[in-house]
C-alpha cells in the first residue's frame, strides 16, 4: 500500500498565505498532510477540517494528534457555511486520496480486485454496484460521457447491460474492455480509467458537490481571504476557471466614459493563472501530473 503524498504543497502553502491567528479550512482533509503544514504555521488560529471519509478523519487524528487547534468536521465541502462563519482561507483538493485507491475493499481501483463501492462516505446508499447495475442504458452513457469523456460510452454501457450483474471492480474492467476497440486497448494508460472516474463522480455527486461550494462559499471568506483550490481532472478546472474568472472580471459598458472614481472593481483578484507540478514532484508522485492549483483572493465585501 502506497503513503498518501500531498500534492503541490509548498505551492499551496505560498498561496494560502497563513497567518498564525487566522482561521482556515481544509475542505478535503484525506489524509491531513495538507492540514499538518497549515497547523506548523498557526499560532492562536484555528483549524476546520471537512472530509465524507471517516476513516481519513480518524487516521489524520493521530497525524494531528499534537494539536489542539482543530476541528473535525464529517461533512460535505460543500455544507461548509453550517460550521464557519468567517474563514482568512480556505484550501480544497479535489483528489481521491492513494489510501482509498491502494484499499481493495473502497472499490475505487480498476487494478485491485474489490467490491463495486466507490463511496466516501460510507453512510450513503449509492453505491458503484447500484450506479452499474441499476442504471438504464441512457443513463449509463450520460455518466460515462459527461463525467468520464469516454468517448466509446454508447458500446460500454451496452456491454455492462448484457454481463449483469457485475459484482466487483475487476469483472467490471474486464467487461469494460470487451467493449473497447483494439486500437483503444493498444494505447498507453488503463483502458478502464475514465470509467471508474466517471461512476466514481456520479456515486459521490463530486462535481455537484463542487458547484454548490462555488456557489456558496463567498460569505464564509473574509476580506483578504484566499481561496485555493487543486483540481485533478478538466471538468473540475473547468468549473473552477469559469467561477475564478466571473469573480475577478467586471463587465463595463465601454461605450460609456468613465471617471476613474467610478469604474467598478471587482470583489477578487487571481493568484495565479493555473500552474502544475514540477517535474521533480511529478517523478516522486504521479498523482501530480494531472493536479492543476488555482487561487483568489478577495479585496472587497
Amino acid at each position: 500500500m502506497s503513503e498518501h503524498i500531498s500534492v503541490m504543497p509548498e505551492r499551496a502553502m505560498e498561496l494560502l498565505d497563513v497567518k498564525e491567528d487566522g482561521i482556515y479550512v481544509d475542505g478535503t482533509l484525506g489524509r491531513g498532510g495538507h492540514s499538518r503544514r497549515i497547523l506548523e504555521k498557526l499560532t492562536t488560529g484555528r483549524l476546520y477540517c471537512f472530509d465524507l471519509d471517516e476513516e481519513a478523519i480518524e487516521r489524520s487524528k493521530e497525524l494531528l494528534k499534537g494539536y489542539d487547534n482543530v476541528t473535525f468536521i464529517h461533512d460535505n465541502f460543500m455544507n461548509m457555511g453550517r460550521y464557519v462563519d468567517h474563514a482568512d482561507g480556505i484550501l480544497l483538493d479535489l483528489g481521491v486520496s492513494s489510501p482509498q485507491f491502494d484499499e481493495a475493499e473502497r472499490g475505487f481501483s480498476y487494478r485491485y480486485d474489490g467490491p463495486l463501492d466507490m463511496r466516501m462516505n460510507k453512510e450513503d446508499k449509492l453505491s458503484a454496484y447500484d450506479v452499474v447495475n441499476s442504471y438504464s442504458k441512457e443513463e449509463l452513457k450520460r455518466v460515462l460521457w459527461q463525467y468520464g469523456e469516454e468517448r466509446n460510452a454508447n458500446r460500454i454501457a451496452e456491454k455492462i447491460i448484457e454481463n449483469r450483474p457485475i459484482d466487483s471492480t475487476l469483472e467490471l474492467v474486464e467487461v469494460i474492455k470487451s467493449a473497447l476497440p483494439a486500437k483503444v486497448l493498444s494505447k498507453k494508460g488503463h483502458p478502464a480509467k475514465q470509467s471508474f472516474q466517471a461512476i466514481r463522480i456520479e456515486v459521490n455527486h463530486e462535481l455537484d458537490s463542487l458547484k454548490a461550494f462555488l456557489d456558496s462559499f463567498d460569505p464564509i471568506l473574509k476580506k483578504d481571504g484566499r481561496l485555493i483550490i487543486i483540481t485533478f481532472h478538466s471538468l473540475e478546472d473547468k468549473l473552477v476557471k469559469h467561477c475564478f474568472k466571473a469573480l475577478s472580471t467586471v463587465e463595463d459598458d465601454k461605450r460609456i466614459a468613465l471617471r476613474p472614481e467610478q469604474v467598478k472593481k471587482a470583489d477578487y483578484v487571481l493568484l495565479n493563472h493555473g500552474d502544475k507540478a514540477s517535474e521533480e514532484e511529478i517523478e516522486i508522485n504521479r498523482r501530480a501530473k494531472s493536479a492543476i492549483i488555482r487561487g483568489i483572493k478577495k479585496v472587497y465585501g
